[in-house]
């Protein structure tokens, strides 16, 4: 199986290569079925996005926000908006999830107060009891947050799968899928989020203070269940090639 990355993080970004990992760990994917596409030049399009894998990841994104101004923003929303139209197999964690939620006419927006970054609780709705990838699952389970965005409105011809008590949109899928998008990060494990939020402490310093900082360093739990849903993702995937 072949996977295409869409990743939109600087060179720099000590977080780069670890997402990368992350994703292939938790597709359970060789190095060479994992293919990067740098958003950030702007070349994200809907055929270099999909021409030769069989399904598209979209993760996070440390210095950007969905509702930034940078050149190559709006051809990246574009593009998620063309493979989410043509059903083509994809699954979006938070900035990615964010940028789904607009490409498809919904509403993203900095929310600071609802910010989750840490371990959080999900809790599934109705409509996940029968979809193929939430199904089977318990009703409430933890998830790794680190968004200070979220979607005040999700668009219409979506199926809203879960919420948080700070975030009321958490997953959705797009028609009949295979097209998924949660704000939370299922490719992290709980030591991968909080090795990640060790890398950017002074920012959370500086941004929340030293004792809420320091409160999140201990609040980060392992999310097991979570962990699951990439791996039911490619078993989706993989059924409909046959």
């Amino acid at each position: 199986m072949k996977v295409r990355l869409l990743q939109a993080r600087n060179p720099d970004d000590p977080v780069r290569q670890r997402e990368q990992t992350s994703f292939l760990e938790q597709l359970d994917l060789k190095p060479d079925e994992l293919e990067i596409l740098d958003v950030l030049e702007g070349k994200a399009t809907f055929e270099a996005a999909t021409e030769g894998v069989d399904a598209v990841v979209i993760g996070g994104s440390g210095d950007y926000s969905i509702t930034d101004g940078h050149f190559w923003i709006p051809s990246f929303i574009k593009t998620l908006g063309e493979i989410a139209d043509a059903g083509f197999p994809s699954f979006a964690s938070c900035f990615g999830f964010q940028g789904m939620v607009m490409a498809l006419g919904g509403d993203v927006q900095r929310d600071e107060a609802a910010a989750e970054v840490g371990s959080f609780d999900i809790e599934l709705l109705n409509e996940a009891e029968n979809d193929p990838l939430f199904q089977g699952l318990p009703n409430q389970f933890l998830v790794q947050q680190g968004h200070k965005d979220r979607a005040f409105k999700i668009p219409g011809g979506v199926t809203l799968l879960a919420r948080s008590e700070r975030c009321p949109y958490q997953a959705i899928r797009v028609g009949d899928g295979p097209v998924y998008a949660t704000q939370f990060h299922p490719e992290l494990t709980g030591v991968e989020n909080k090795q990640r939020f060790i890398r950017y402490y002074d920012n959370y310093v500086d941004a929340l203070g030293q004792s809420q900082t320091d409160e999140i360093m201990n609040s980060f739990k392992e999310s097991p269940i979570a962990n699951q849903l990439l791996m039911t993702f490619k078993e989706i995937v993989e059924a409909k090639k046959k």
